[in-house]
């Protein structure tokens, strides 16, 4: 229509941003419940050993700072998976200081649907298996950049390194997935018809 302003695709969510800002309980939740599968995901791919508290970790540092936030819904999803990102490293460092407990391959969650479960298990472990495989940099990057979508601009500025080499790490972790990938094949693909 002639005459009229577009609506700005961020509109809806400036005006969720500003009601979190402004302590509204359900534009913080309508904010976590946006970007937390993704942010556990991303974390789960990593190997983190407490996804689900870590992500809630990660929403309480981005709660507690969002006054200070200023940006679009995409400026937003690069921040709070910076944050990820950082609180991941953290954890990492605080981990390699003391002993592993024992109870570390408990299942974390009861009950479900139990063929479900295994499911979501052994596809977890097989992305994890592929990320083990992966230069820890080209894993932070190739998640940050399927998991997060993020742009390699905000992830440059995520892991403090330049485009250039963030899209270098992206081609060579996408070789190498294709390496271990093309290992993988051959030996599925026996017997199976074409």
């Amino acid at each position: 229509m002639r005459g009229r302003p577009q609506p700005r695709r961020d509109e809806p969510f400036t005006a969720l941003l500003t009601a979190a800002q402004a302590g509204g309980e359900w534009a913080y939740e309508r904010l976590y419940r946006s970007l937390a599968p993704a942010v556990a995901g991303y974390l789960r791919a990593q190997g983190a050993p407490e996804p689900d508290d870590l992500t809630s970790d990660v929403f309480e540092r981005a709660f507690s700072a969002l006054g200070g936030f200023s940006g679009g819904e995409a400026a937003f999803r690069s921040w709070v998976f910076t944050i990820a990102h950082h609180r991941l490293t953290d954890e990492r460092r605080r981990a390699g200081r003391r002993p592993l407990q024992a109870d570390a391959d408990v299942p974390d969650r009861a009950g479900g649907d139990v063929e479900d479960d295994a499911a979501r298990r052994l596809a977890t472990e097989r992305v994890r298996r592929l990320c083990d495989g992966l230069v820890p940099d080209q894993r932070d990057v190739l998640l940050l950049r399927m998991l997060a979508d993020l742009t390699v601009d905000d992830i440059a500025a995520a892991l403090g390194k330049s485009p250039g080499a963030v899209k270098a790490l992206q081609r060579r972790g996408l070789a190498a997935l294709r390496r271990q990938l093309d290992q993988v094949a051959p030996d599925r693909l026996q017997g199976v018809p074409l």
